[in-house]
């Protein structure tokens, strides 16, 4: 469809790597200290340790339904996905959440205001989750953060790879060959897209 962009949400929508250290604050009462903002995961981007037993057990327990229903937007991306849809775009998101979340994911990123017609979960398991289901919707666009996502997803579909956080990145190696436009971010790419009249 080629009226159709599909968004990833984590990293391209929504700020995981912020809603992280609120997890962190709310299993153990303190706000982490960012300790390298250019780092892709979060446990490298927060001054926090590695953890092991109970104290592991507390922080996944914060990973709940608050978790996944109250991330907050990654800047610009709310403005970014408005001139999409005011281009003549609909905007679909494609999470790789699983799908006890899935509901929560939708009230996140509706309460946020993404102008989205549907939030599609494919959940987390195998090499490519999305895959299918973006050569299923066969959008104009793929924007995604994470480079494995993008494998086996047709080529008559842009690929666009969301470069942010380039230390420790997985978006590195000879996948980035199959990446039709690299962008820091979906407000880059919607600049870019729409500069060029797709």
């Amino acid at each position: 469809m080629h009226n159709v962009i599909a968004l990833d949400a984590d990293g391209v929508l929504l700020d995981y790597s912020l809603a992280y250290a609120r997890a962190w604050r709310r299993a153990f009462g303190t706000m982490p200290e960012q300790r390298e903002p250019k780092a892709y995961w979060p446990i490298d981007c927060w001054g926090v340790e590695r953890l092991a037993g109970e104290r592991l057990a507390k922080l996944k327990a914060c990973f709940d339904e608050e978790f996944w229903s109250t991330m907050p937007a990654v800047a610009g991306s709310l403005d970014a996905s408005r001139r999409l849809v005011a281009a003549g775009y609909r905007l679909i998101c494609v999470t790789a959440v699983e799908s006890s979340y899935a509901e929560a994911r939708r009230r996140n990123l509706f309460s946020l205001g993404f102008p989205l017609d549907e939030v599609l979960a494919t959940g987390s398991s195998g090499a490519s989750p999305k895959a299918a289901t973006i050569n299923a919707l066969s959008p104009a666009a793929f924007v995604d953060d994470y480079l494995p996502y993008h494998d086996g997803v047709a080529e008559s579909v842009h690929r666009a790879l969301i470069l942010r956080a380039p230390i420790g990145s997985p978006n590195t190696g000879p996948g980035l060959q199959q990446i039709d436009s690299t962008h820091v971010d979906l407000q880059a790419f919607a600049d870019w897209w729409l500069s060029r009249g797709f």
